[in-house]
């Protein structure tokens, strides 16, 4: 092998090793492994690990293998007695549960979740082009709810809607408006709200039955009688409706760049806001050329997951594909072309991944 190969022959072997302990870490984190050897607080052997998590010492012992050649988990050794292992407390920090908005644990199940999924559909769309529809998802959906969940409980009531406007949005929200979450998918975000805000009335839209029906059944196991969900396209809104000049406030949480025809769906929101409503779109931090995300901390992770996700739902019934990686010069102009005349866009506290896109009608 020629000398000047050997640095991206490193470089391969490097991404061939992290690919597999992405892997590793997404099973681990399901299993609950982190959080039970955070809880532990010290090397354990095994055996004491298992017997905590409830699982099979030969596949955790494998597991294991993985962290500690990944120097996730480290590896002690007495003069005497089996091998214990131990996380340390900074990785529990950021792997375990109990790290809140600060949880990077939970995207590690994004990658293999997708892969399996929809990686021979993803093939087949290189060859021809076609999208896949938002049903082939289940899993992942189920991802995505424990991911809002994750970034919302410790958030977004306390620090997101008090940014909103100076405050004026919280205080508005405790005396009483109407509010829709578009794109809520299991209302995660919705919930939370009519929890947090009694005095307001919360729909939430998403065009998935699935994800609706699990929506309906938390809201009725938490006893909330001022939030229902309705099934629609977005896109569709923007006619005359039912919904038309109704809410005060509306948000959507990493929604639009989802949809198969994005500009319809900003105008429909426009359609159902009053004149003087606000509305926050919550989504990716990224510029819309690739080069200009070449620095971006995370670029190869989110265009994979738009690759694999976002840019082939949005293609069904040949929608336009936009792709997580959009970007805020397209987001700015789609927001202006669906009549937003006033767009201040802010970085959101203690979320490095999405922008605040804050319009008012």
């Amino acid at each position: 092998m020629q000398d000047e190969a050997k640095p991206f022959q490193d470089k391969i072997v490097e991404i061939l090793n992290h690919g597999s302990l992405n892997l590793a870490l997404g099973l681990g984190y399901r299993a609950g492994l982190f959080d039970i050897m955070d809880a532990k607080a010290r090397p354990c052997t095994v055996d004491e690990i298992c017997e905590a998590a409830g699982l099979n010492p030969r596949y955790v012992r494998e597991w294991l293998g993985v962290m500690v050649c990944g120097d996730i988990v480290e590896l002690v050794r007495g003069d005497d007695g089996p091998p214990r292992f131990f996380l340390p407390r900074a990785h529990g920090d950021v792997l375990a549960r109990r790290a809140g908005s600060d949880n990077l644990g939970v995207y590690t199940q994004e990658i293999p979740l997708l892969t399996a999924c929809a990686m021979e559909s993803v093939f087949q769309g290189f060859l021809t082009g076609a999208g896949i529809p938002y049903d082939q998802y289940p899993a992942f959906h189920d991802f995505m709810a424990q991911l809002g969940d994750a970034k919302h409980r410790q958030v977004l009531v306390d620090t997101f809607l008090p940014s909103v406007d100076e405050g004026r949005v919280v205080q508005a929200l405790h005396r009483g408006i109407h509010v829709c979450d578009l794109g809520c998918a299991q209302g995660v975000a919705t919930l939370l709200m009519a929890q947090a805000f009694p005095a307001s009335r919360f729909v939430g839209i998403d065009i998935s039955a699935q994800a609706l029906d699990a929506a309906r059944s938390d809201a009725c196991e938490k006893g909330l009688t001022n939030v229902c969900f309705e099934q629609r396209d977005a896109a569709e809104l923007r006619h005359p409706n039912n919904l038309s000049a109704h809410f005060d406030y509306i948000t959507a949480f990493d929604a639009i760049h989802d949809q198969t025809r994005p500009l319809e769906a900003l105008r429909g929101i426009r359609e159902i806001l009053k004149d003087n409503g606000a509305f926050s779109m919550i989504d990716i931090a990224a510029e819309s050329d690739i080069d200009s995300n070449r620095d971006h901390p995370m670029g190869a992770f989110l265009y994979t997951v738009s690759l694999m996700h976002c840019m082939p739902v949005g293609l069904v019934d040949g929608g336009v594909g936009l792709g997580m990686m959009w970007g805020r010069q397209l987001a700015e102009k789609m927001l202006a072309q669906a009549g937003f005349g006033r767009v201040s866009v802010t970085k959101i506290p203690n979320d490095p991944f999405n922008l605040h896109f804050f319009c008012r009608k």
